[in-house]
């Protein structure tokens, strides 16, 4: 009998065990690759033969780049593709352009404007589909994010505090999920108006999550061992000149990273709007994490991909 296919559309679906044995095999996968130059398999090579497929709705630099080195280093092989340059992009339904994926590739990766639209390509599809980022969440990224954190305070993050400066937007989202599963404490801070989803909230919250929501930054950040932000308005987002005025008090800069515990780390998802959300001296400055981050999506992406494969957990 065939399996249901592995799915990762939000972080929830690997389950806090799942999650972890992610985080722990990425560790160990990138420190067996050390000295190793990038385009090299890793030597047991477990993806040979595997073939994905990455359709993107929306530009990117990192999810492309770290899905491809990531099949690359796993011995599989990787396409790109545009939604514009497809049937997809022309009137077929998401559902019919799955079944067909399913037949010549062994997984999916989807950057979508909707969330819904992911979900309907999952339910039809027979591979594995992976989020790639919707307009609800990014799952992929926050596991970069956890792998950072981890690795820059020398420890599991249970127990550690973390900080969320401004929009509560789809990484916003996930990052609550992330503390419910793996039992960190979170505070957000922002302008009314811009919580993150109360679904995601409320799910974190039943799973145990210490998440807080209010409007000061200074409490937010105070003694917090990773402070995160985002961009203030993202790709096709309307209502700039209000939300950039909303949001100034949450600008991450050195005043406010002061607040913050000694060894407090920087983290942002990139692209940054350096000079809005977080200063250049914060960005370049001995806290910021943001380039080991972008690094580590690599990482990430070979340990949910083999998650999704079947081949970890």
């Amino acid at each position: 009998m065939n399996r249901s296919p592995r799915h990762l559309l939000n972080l929830a679906d690997l389950g806090a065990d799942g999650l972890r044995a992610v985080l722990h095999h990425a560790h160990s996968r990138k420190a067996g690759r050390r000295g190793l130059p990038n385009g090299m398999a890793d030597a047991d090579a477990p993806l040979a033969g595997h073939m994905l497929a990455s359709i993107f709705e929306k530009p990117s630099t990192r999810t492309r780049l770290s899905f491809e080195v990531a099949m690359r280093q796993l011995g599989g092989s990787a396409m790109t593709l545009s939604a514009g340059d497809m049937q997809l992009g022309r009137g077929e339904t998401v559902e019919d352009t799955a079944r067909v994926l399913s037949g010549f590739v062994d997984a999916v990766m989807i950057r979508a404007n909707r969330h819904a639209d992911v979900e309907a390509f999952a339910r039809a599809a027979t591979v594995p589909v992976l989020n790639g980022l919707t307009d609800q969440s990014h799952p992929c990224q926050l596991v970069a994010d956890l792998l950072t954190a981890e690795e820059r305070l020398g420890r599991p993050v249970a127990g550690t505090r973390w900080a969320w400066l401004g929009d509560g937007n789809n990484v916003c989202n996930s990052l609550v999920e992330a503390a419910g599963l793996l039992g960190f404490s979170l505070h957000i801070a922002g302008p009314a108006g811009y919580a993150p989803d109360s679904g995601f909230v409320a799910s974190a919250r039943a799973r145990g999550g210490n998440i807080s929501i209010d409007h000061d930054a200074g409490a937010a950040v105070a003694d917090a061992d990773v402070v995160v932000t985002d961009t203030w308005v993202s790709m096709g987002q309307t209502g700039t000149e209000d939300r950039l005025r909303a949001m100034q008090p949450y600008q991450v800069n050195p005043m406010l990273m002061a607040a913050a515990a000694p060894h407090a780390l920087f983290l942002h998802c990139l692209p940054a709007h350096r000079g809005e959300e977080v200063t250049d001296s914060v960005m370049d400055g001995p806290q910021s994490a943001v380039w080991d981050e972008a690094h580590n999506r690599v990482h990430a992406q070979k340990a949910l991909l083999l998650w999704a494969l079947g081949k970890l957990g």
